[in-house]
């Protein structure tokens, strides 16, 4: 396939499928709102399960690059009760199939792996509209458009190109979490930092409570802090006093064992929150010509550790649709999207039947 691919997003999902693309000769451009790769903190930890995330990043000839950025020792997993008593405790052997990278950095193997231009930063999406026999008009904030044949949303939750395809949007999902860090953690809060271990914890939800830790490199300890209230308790809660709200925030895991509510109360940087919004379980849509969606974009779920994984295997799934279907776009458009679909509501299906909550892992 030759006709050139236009993706608007350059997150996890739509650099898998730039590379991808690139890899089969197949000319993409990607278009990023943001005005640089550094402009923003890129996250957390993810784990990268072998799978789907890592079945991705071999389709992309990037599984050398990957185990580079490995960190060794976090898919250790530990599950605690309030009170600090450990119920669960899994060391890392290092046999997993699950291993923990930092997003930022995963995200720079794959900007590091597409020819210089590839993508296109500073450039947010203010309106999509389409033209008709497959085509689209894209408008950017700043002026200036581009008309494609070929279009793909990764833009994430928000997405600006969804439109095209489905009314649905986002609804929150009755959880919100406030981010936490924790800095030189086993110096200068080693009661927590041992509480936590050398990998991810969890304080399963209780009371509508939960805690996730994450300990990341530089002995840092990252920590989302999950409440189920309706986002009117959170807008009572004033954020801009760092002090007021993380008191605040402390107050609902009164009780709860002082190493882990010293992940509140001791965090080095200002409390943060974010609300977590799904859309609708199973969504579908129509085959509309020219145009499709991936990760986020196209099934944006509570966290459960698949979101991102599944975004990478969504782009490398793409890409290989493209580049290598016989009879055309639109057959290989209608082909990713039936697996999309049935692998998204899969995914959710077998995380309700497990009865897990949203925590280990990011999106």
């Amino acid at each position: 396939m030759r006709t050139p691919v236009t993706v608007i997003g350059a997150g996890l999902g739509g650099l898998a499928l730039a590379r991808v693309l690139h890899l089969h000769g197949v000319p993409v451009a990607v278009y990023e709102a943001e005005p640089s790769p550094s402009a923003r903190p890129q996250g957390g930890l993810l784990d990268i399960h072998d799978y789907n995330g890592q079945l991705a990043l071999e389709a992309a000839g990037l599984m050398d690059e990957f185990h580079a950025i490995v960190l060794e020792g976090r898919q250790a997993m530990r599950v605690l009760d309030p009170d600090g008593t450990v119920v669960f405790d899994q060391p890392d052997d290092g046999t997993g199939g699950r291993p923990e990278v930092e997003r930022g950095a995963l995200r720079q193997v794959l900007l590091d792996s597409l020819p210089a231009g590839t993508v296109r930063w500073g450039h947010k999406v203010r309106e999509v509209r389409a033209l008709g026999g497959g085509r689209h008009e894209v408008a950017f904030a700043h002026g200036g458009g581009l008309v494609t044949s070929l279009l793909v949303g990764a833009d994430g939750a928000w997405s600006r190109v969804r439109p095209l395809l489905t009314p649905a949007e986002p609804r929150y999902t009755g959880t919100s979490v406030v981010e936490t860090y924790l800095f030189e953690a086993g110096t200068r809060h080693p009661a927590t930092a041992k509480a936590v271990g050398g990998g991810s914890t969890v304080v399963p939800e209780r009371d509508g409570r939960a805690i996730f830790t994450h300990r990341e490199s530089g002995d840092t300890l990252h920590a989302y802090v999950g409440l189920t209230e309706p986002q009117e308790w959170f807008a009572a809660v004033d954020f801009t006093d760092a002090a007021a709200a993380t008191a605040r925030i402390a107050r609902e895991f009164a009780g709860w064992a002082p190493e882990l509510t010293a992940l509140i109360t001791d965090s080095d940087t200002p409390p943060l929150l974010r609300p977590l919004h799904a859309l609708p379980d199973g969504l579908r849509w129509d085959r509309v010509p020219g145009v499709t969606l991936l990760g986020d974009a196209a099934h944006l779920a509570a966290p459960n550790g698949e979101g991102a994984n599944l975004a990478l295997l969504d782009g490398a799934e793409l890409g290989r649709a493209l580049a290598t279907h016989p009879n055309g776009v639109e057959a290989a458009l209608a082909a990713y999207e039936e697996a999309m679909f049935r692998r998204g509501h899969e995914t959710a299906a077998s995380w309700d039947t497990a009865g897990h909550g949203p925590g280990h892992g990011e999106r």
